[in-house]
């Protein structure tokens, strides 16, 4: 079981990403309302006003695509918490990429109540007409934390293996 150190770390990180996030979305939708995009970095990176009323890849459900995928992200909150709770102990990294799961997957949370047009995503990465999906600052907590999640997860598994075995 993690100290209290350990759950205080998935909280303020959870908590920092909703509010960067909410930060971001809010500046967002003031500044690019009334504009077709403001290039950053040439035609590689661009900000651009999207709303997702869907998912990742604007995976869409139909009318209850809101509430179904507000649902889902409660659940992956609670899962989080939950893992969190229970990693083993000193494992910062396995805190650490829970906390960005959780608050990615809160902050998108926020805006499906925030607003019935969908989430707000605003960072728009590619090259000409192959551009990546556009996507917000909760996305990139999900993703860094998902990707930092299962090395936590490979490296407990490694250890494992590499312990003899108990009867």
């Amino acid at each position: 079981m993690p100290s209290g150190g350990e759950r205080r770390l998935f909280w303020a990180l959870a908590a920092g990403v909703v509010v960067a996030d909410l930060a971001t979305k809010l500046l967002a939708e003031a500044t690019l309302l009334r504009t077709a995009g403001v290039q950053v970095v040439g035609d590689w990176v661009q900000f651009r006003l999207l709303y997702n009323p869907g998912a990742a890849f604007g995976l869409h459900l139909g009318p209850l695509s809101r509430w179904i995928f507000a649902a889902i992200a409660v659940v992956a909150v609670i899962v989080c918490a939950r893992m969190a709770r229970e990693a083993p102990a000193r494992d910062l990294l396995r805190q650490l990429a829970l906390g960005l799961v959780a608050g990615g997957a809160a902050g998108n949370l926020v805006d499906r109540f925030r607003s019935a047009r969908g989430v707000v995503d605003f960072i728009d990465v590619g090259v000409g007409a192959l551009r990546w999906p556009t996507f917000n600052v909760a996305d990139i907590a999900v993703s860094c934390g998902a990707i930092a999640l299962a090395i936590s997860l490979w490296r407990e598994d490694q250890q494992r293996a590499g312990s003899p075995a108990t009867s």
